[in-house]
């Protein structure tokens, strides 16, 4: 099916009512060819090269976004994840890569740089200890760096002594940014089931199977979705699930005129579209609001985990009836602080951590943007880690933990993190320690089923 300015008349309404944006236009960029002996020179070829290929990428994307009257709110680079890269470089010298990758993003004009990553769901290089031991520090020093460890996958099990180190490694960024909330925490995630083509932040990385650089585009809608569902009260579930179906088909089309019109200006190929329905703090553009919709009093209540996946299985089914190739994520995202919807039924005691933990086995990612008390235990976040990897591991899905231990906030506090990001009630957690469990440390084996050969 030809993509033509037509196909979007009929998002018009969607654009100025209902809070439909393309939500990330991101450029992958390989940095394979960017190692050196030495890492500082690779730092200088890895500045050299993004800022050469990215460019244009915000110039373009403005241009664009005008021409066809569909905001394009962010405007995003990933690389090669740095761990590969690094040729035997200590933390320090790690660190020089990250400021690379800030000077970067800095001077194209992006939004944020994902890929200061290690894979380690089966083992450690010493180029992954030194990057993950760095990460604290990087992120501290940096604006616009995004990072990410993947700790697992289906085919390989679980790494606990990654899942160990990294539960210090959140409550450490917390303190070196205590003083800005924290915030430090939210721009790092922790994966199992990593995909090499998330065009979302804080994960996204440009895989090793990727071109030399592509784009892909993370569209978005709640709102859409939400005044499509307004239309539909107390129709069967299944006319539920259709119209949601049929208009996720409608905002991928819009999202990929948008990327291939990008590809075309950029002259770097398309990659994936990733229709994910991405909350923000707005009123109206909430995942949370969708649920309730659908009929339940308040998100969280019991029915929640089904009426979401329902939701994500027919935003799937949309996107891939409108596009040969989407990928990332691609489904519903529940994170905490940037719902209206979810913040309201945190406070309101209907959302606690256990519910939303159950929901992330069947929304597109995981616990998400969750703050939790500054004391926490290491090993209480390690622990919320392995629940997270077991989820995915075990059903084959990505899932991710992005959780902020808000340096000296408690249960009850707000923290307020500005901007897209939104703010976050903090949220109680089981007070039972599983420091024994997370000291075991070693690989939880992969599961039967991962045996396809």
């Amino acid at each position: 099916m030809s993509l033509v300015k037509k196909d979007i008349l009929e998002t018009i309404a969607m654009i100025e009512k209902d809070n439909l944006d393309i939500r990330t236009t991101t450029m992958g960029i390989s940095l394979l060819d960017c190692i050196s002996h030495n890492p500082l020179i690779t730092a200088e070829r890895v500045y050299d090269k993004i800022t050469k290929k990215a460019c244009n990428l915000v110039k373009v994307a403005e241009e664009i976004g005008k021409e066809f009257g569909i905001p394009i709110i962010n405007k995003r680079i990933s690389v090669t994840p740095i761990a590969l890269i690094g040729s035997g470089a200590d933390k320090d010298e790690y660190i020089e890569l990250a400021v690379a990758l800030d000077r970067a993003a800095e001077e194209t004009g992006v939004d944020f740089i994902g890929g200061y990553s290690a894979l380690v769901h089966k083992g450690f290089t010493n180029n992954d200890i030194a990057l993950i031991d760095s990460i604290p520090q990087a992120l501290a020093e940096t604006n616009k760096v995004c990072s990410s460890v993947n700790v697992g996958s289906t085919k390989s099990g679980i790494n606990m002594d990654a899942v160990r180190m990294l539960g210090t490694i959140i409550k450490e960024t917390a303190f070196l940014t205590k003083e800005a909330e924290s915030i430090g925490c939210a721009k790092f995630v922790v994966f199992a089931n990593a995909v090499e083509d998330n065009p979302f932040m804080a994960g996204a990385f440009h895989g090793v199977g990727e071109p030399e650089a592509v784009i892909n585009v993370g569209v978005s809608g709640p709102g859409v979705v939400k005044s499509a569902l307004e239309k539909a009260k107390g129709r069967p579930i299944d006319v539920v699930a259709e119209t949601i179906k049929r208009t996720a088909f409608k905002i991928t089309r819009a999202g990929m005129l948008v990327g291939s019109e990008m590809s075309k200006r950029v002259n770097v190929p398309f990659g994936i579209m990733d229709l994910s329905l991405a909350p923000t703090p707005k009123i109206g553009d909430s995942v949370a609001e969708i649920l309730e919709i659908i009929g339940l009093e308040k998100c969280g209540t019991h029915g929640t985990t089904a009426a979401l996946a329902l939701l994500n299985d027919a935003v799937k089914k949309g996107g891939i009836m409108a596009s040969s190739h989407v990928g990332g994520l691609s489904g519903a995202f529940i994170p905490v602080s940037e719902d209206a919807g979810m913040i309201d039924a945190v406070i309101n005691g209907a959302l606690t951590f256990d519910k939303l933990e159950a929901m992330t086995s069947v929304c597109s990612v995981g616990i998400d943007m969750v703050a939790i008390a500054g004391d926490v235990p290491d090993s209480t976040i390690s622990a919320i880690i392995a629940d997270e990897a077991a989820i995915g591991v075990i059903n084959n899905k990505t899932t991710a933990v992005r959780i902020i231990p808000a340096y000296g906030k408690h249960v009850g506090d707000i923290v307020n993190f500005g901007g897209l990001l939104g703010s976050a009630p903090i949220m109680a957690i089981s007070e039972y320690s599983s420091e024994d469990f997370i000291q075991r440390g070693g690989r939880i084996p992969a599961p039967v089923h991962s045996f396809k050969n």
